[in-house]
């Protein structure tokens, strides 16, 4: 498996947010987002190739980090994610897994999906990436994938939110699963790469968690750390 980076940190979204974890992150992703933080897992994907036993212990060199998130990129497009995951499971740790969510998980070992369906926001440049944006906006939104998802593992929405009319999208999008999905379990975050964004758009998407019920998303490792690898 390409491996991109293994690290400890406190996990900076979601439900878990301040929990440490060791993150693993998968090099490859089948989206181009346009606002990626992690480019040299997606748009220039590097780092290593690693076996499934030498990542293992890399996880459990961090004995009392109980909490394992497979991250990406796209970590479900990974080679040999589910026996990885499998493994993970061997040794007791809760598994965590961060998905845009337009692979199925076909039976994976999950404790948490973390599910980021990208919104139109996330699309790249038309001229400057004309083949990538085909191919994005073909592959970004699965609902059927979504279904498969929720319908077998605990689960959590996050959506990365750039201005107010991505709210209506979402809302759409979410209707489109056709299931009954609770407020408390959408997630809105800001798109930042730095604390003065996250807190310029916090501004305004926190009233509007507040007026329709979802959860306000913060980033606790740009917060603590800035936006840099590692972390």
């Amino acid at each position: 498996m390409l491996v991109s980076e293994i690290f400890q940190s406190l996990q900076g979204e979601g439900e878990l947010t301040g929990v440490p974890s060791v993150f693993v992150r998968a090099s490859g992703c089948n989206l181009r987002c346009t606002w990626c933080d992690t480019p040299y897992a997606s748009w220039n994907p590097e780092g290593e190739a690693r076996t499934m036993a030498q990542i293992i212990a890399a996880i459990e060199s961090h004995p009392t980090t109980r909490h394992v998130v497979l991250t990406g990129g796209e970590p479900m497009i990974a080679k040999d994610i589910r026996p990885l995951a499998a493994g993970i499971r061997k040794t007791g740790r809760h598994i965590t897994i961060e998905t845009a969510a337009t692979v199925a998980p076909d039976g994976i070992a999950c404790d948490l999906a973390s599910l980021s369906p990208k919104l139109l926001n996330s699309a790249p440049d038309p001229i400057q990436h004309a083949a990538w944006r085909r191919k994005h906006e073909a592959t970004r939104w699965q609902p059927e994938v979504i279904r498969a998802w929720i319908d077998s593992y605990p689960y959590q929405f996050k959506f990365v939110v750039t201005r107010p009319q991505d709210i209506e999208e979402l809302e759409h999008m979410l209707t489109a699963v056709h299931r009954e999905i609770p407020r408390h379990k959408v997630m809105l975050m800001p798109e930042a790469r730095s604390l003065a964004e996250m807190r310029e758009r916090a501004s305004w998407l926190g009233d509007v968690c507040k007026a329709r019920g979802y959860r306000y998303a913060h980033r606790l490792h740009i917060e603590l750390y800035g936006n840099r690898r590692g972390t």
